[in-house]
């Protein structure tokens, strides 16, 4: 079964997949340059995905997915990839979900982000915020800054991540990788536990709590560089969702402490290249300076997109002005990115 496995994984990899889907009466399906593709082969049926299930899975990974009905882990292919893959229960049976991650961890300028990103992540402390949906290359982004301090400057950098995605090696830096589940119970109490192992940067893979949240702040206040993802889709929403995760007595207080730690939110999209070849990201890059404060402050969230149009010399731009610049250098199609677009702009192209 495993050797079975493989070949489909190693299949993905060479038609450059991102994603491959495994469900019941359907041959697999390969995400590839953003569009779903069915796979020339047979169709899986229940018990098929329940033989594949089973081979990937642990005993204590198992034990979970009958107990939750979903379990997150991580595969590799030595010299190939490394794969997230989410097996989880669905009305036909068993489904699976595997997301591919390349071995090498790109660089900032190979996946074509932001060069005021370099800037962000040599700040001593505060902290930095990686947003969007699911599957707009938060993971890859993230990984490109941490491999970035990695390579230039001595840290001791701890990673939380569930599951560990892209595999860091020593370079100037210390970096140790924590899996939440298997290292430390959860988000929080592995942060928590973090502040008492000396590092100089962490990375908490998702921040889903008040908890979790709480704790990264203090950690960003207290002399860290923090790096975190929110599911949230621009910088405002970021801040908002923020600030609203706390109980009302508390969020005057946390918008005095984000104004003072929030070096940087990053909000991205991917959308397919007009060539066909690969996805790239557009992004939304908010910075710190006393403007920015200030309207965190006072609860003037809302006119932080003005800040974000005029503050292009400081490395700051909406996530239509990035489209924008796509278009121009025509890296993406029109049709792609249209809904993003003001009508005001899409009419003029």
């Amino acid at each position: 079964m495993m050797e079975r496995i493989n070949k489909l994984l190693y299949h993905a990899y060479q038609q450059y997949a991102s994603d491959v889907h495994l469900t019941v009466g359907l041959p697999p399906v390969f995400r590839v340059h953003g569009q779903l593709k069915r796979q020339n082969m047979n169709p899986y049926d229940v018990q098929d995905l329940k033989e594949i299930a089973s081979a990937l899975m642990s005993e204590r990974l198992k034990t979970i997915f009958e107990k939750d009905g979903e379990v997150d882990f991580s595969y590799e292919l030595e010299e190939i990839s490394r794969f997230r893959i989410n097996v989880y229960k669905q009305r036909e049976g068993i489904s699976i979900a595997i997301r591919l991650i390349p071995s090498q961890i790109p660089s900032i300028e190979e996946l074509q982000l932001p060069p005021v990103l370099k800037k962000v992540v040599s700040k001593p402390q505060g902290l930095v915020l990686v947003t969007g949906p699911t599957g707009s290359g938060k993971s890859a982004t993230l990984a490109a800054m941490i491999n970035e301090i990695n390579q230039n400057t001595p840290k001791h950098i701890i990673t939380l991540e569930d599951p560990i995605e892209y595999i860091h090696q020593h370079k100037q830096s210390l970096i140790e990788q924590r899996e939440v589940g298997r290292d430390t119970k959860k988000f929080a109490s592995g942060l928590r536990a973090s502040l008492r192992q000396d590092p100089d940067v962490i990375l908490v893979g998702e921040m889903r709590d008040l908890e979790t949240i709480s704790t990264a702040i203090t950690a960003a206040e207290t002399g860290h560089l923090v790096f975190g993802t929110l599911h949230t889709t621009s910088a405002p929403h970021t801040i908002e969702r923020i600030v609203n995760v706390f109980p009302a007595e508390q969020q005057g207080q946390i918008r005095y402490q984000l104004a003072s730690v929030l070096i940087a939110t990053i909000s991205q999209r991917l959308f397919p290249k007009k060539s066909g070849k690969g996805r790239i990201a557009a992004t939304e890059v908010l910075t710190q300076n006393n403007a920015v404060s200030s309207l965190i402050r006072n609860q003037k969230i809302h006119q932080i997109p003005n800040i974000m149009q005029t503050s292009r010399d400081e490395g700051m731009h909406s996530l239509e002005m990035n489209i924008r610049s796509l278009l121009q250098k025509q890296l993406v199609s029109p049709e792609m990115v249209q809904s993003y677009l003001g009508d005001h702009y899409y009419g003029s192209i």
